[in-house]
């Protein structure tokens, strides 16, 4: 075989350039901290770091979001404590209406409870600081109350729509409330129920709280209506089906005073005497009216209007103390119900932090073990490759002192 020489030049030249290129590419790595400088040296293992980096972008973005979705809930929570402290005020001047006996005096708690009123209308209108109401479900940008000075009517005009946020791979949460779910209704599964007398009764009865004393009762939801007629004094209990509206009405009883009527599955108590016209009702809580706003103005009129010296006056607006007294506390545990809800669903972000951490890290960890450079690995290498360089480059010398015609002595 013949060697020109050309091709020993070309061959050794080549040998040194592939040693330095190595070199080179060692020493990018090193330099970089990076064991895929290019695709090319590992297509898989540069796949699969696309894949782990777009994940854990992900992973970032849903963290932002759990961000965005507590700090929502936290002004929520905020704005939900001050209207629990406003309502004990409340319950706690109803409690000290039922105790004074001036009219002037209960004057001055109906202004108190109309202050009251206003400040929980505002909290109910609160925003988060960027003009977006907290409690108007999907409408952010719709004030959810309004007050009618003319009539004193609150109208609720957000909608029940949920604000969710993407905060993990499979969860998404309501990162706000819905304003008529504070304070417009019970709280889900409650079946107490809840009185309340015709304002135009012209007797001296008092009604109580509702007792439950069968809840299997084929009356078990339905709400009642007593009413009294005839003399001598008698009553009838008359059935409503809250889903239909029909009425049934059983047949009359004879009233014999003060005690305890059965309405079929629930007893009422009532004091007082009652007259020929007189009507009161027992509606099951998940069916009556509780619409916080409401019954502020139903007892700011009670307590406006003048019962001094007039026993019928008397007992309607102890009638109106006591059936806003039970509406009020529904109400107070509702807005419990509501802030524990927050409460789980913020636990719920923090749990998922927790765990969206883990995987950032665990991602971290894999682009590492794929992108990182092994420096004790590229070290040796270096040194290797280096000898190879040094052994190309004296091999090549070699080859340039080669001469067919050299002389010998």
């Amino acid at each position: 075989m013949r060697i020109s020489t050309t091709q020993l030049f070309r061959t050794g030249i080549d040998t040194m350039n592939a040693q330095q290129s190595d070199l080179m590419h060692l020493f990018q790595q090193i330099g970089t901290g990076r064991r895929l400088v290019s695709p090319a040296d590992d297509p898989l293992a540069s796949s699969q770091t696309i894949n782990i980096a777009q994940t854990e972008s992900m992973n970032l973005r849903y963290a932002t979001n759990r961000n965005v979705a507590n700090q929502n809930l936290a002004l929520a929570e905020n704005t939900l404590d001050s209207v629990t402290r406003a309502m004990q005020d409340v319950r706690t001047t109803i409690v000290q209406a039922g105790n004074i006996y001036t009219d002037t005096d209960r004057a001055s708690l109906a202004n108190v409870l109309r202050v009251a009123r206003e400040n929980l209308l505002s909290q109910a209108n609160a925003t988060d600081g960027n003009g977006q109401y907290l409690f108007s479900g999907h409408r952010g940008d719709t004030q959810p109350y309004s007050l009618d000075e003319a009539t004193g009517v609150v109208t609720y005009h957000g909608d029940t729509g949920s604000r969710l946020i993407q905060v993990d791979q499979t969860r998404q949460m309501d990162s706000a409330h819905v304003g008529s779910d504070i304070f417009n209704r019970a709280s889900p599964g409650s079946q107490i129920y809840l009185t309340s007398s015709n304002a135009a009764n012209n007797g001296t009865g008092l009604i109580s709280t509702p007792q439950v004393t069968d809840p299997t009762h084929a009356n078990a939801g339905m709400n009642f209506r007593v009413d009294f007629a005839g003399d001598p004094l008698e009553y009838t209990v008359t059935v409503i089906d809250p889903a239909t509206n029909a009425e049934t009405t059983g047949a009359p009883v004879a009233y014999t005073g003060g005690g305890t009527l059965d309405l079929g599955g629930v007893n009422i108590k009532l004091t007082g005497t009652p007259v020929a016209g007189d009507s009161f009702r027992a509606d099951q809580v998940q069916n009556a009216d509780v619409d916080l706003f409401k019954s502020l103005d139903d007892v700011i009129k009670a307590l406006e209007t003048p019962a001094d010296g007039d026993p019928v006056a008397q007992a309607r607006l102890n009638n109106v103390l006591a059936s806003v007294s039970q509406r009020l506390a529904v109400n107070y545990d509702n807005i419990l119900t509501v802030r524990a809800a927050g409460g789980t669903r913020m636990a719920e972000l923090d749990s998922l932090d927790a765990n969206g951490n883990l995987r950032n890290l665990n991602y971290k960890e894999q682009l590492s073990s794929l992108e990182n450079v092994d420096y004790y690995s590229a070290s040796s290498q270096l040194t290797l490759r280096q000898a190879a360089l040094e052994a190309a480059t004296l091999a090549f010398r070699k080859i340039q002192n080669t001469s067919l015609f050299a002389t010998q002595n």
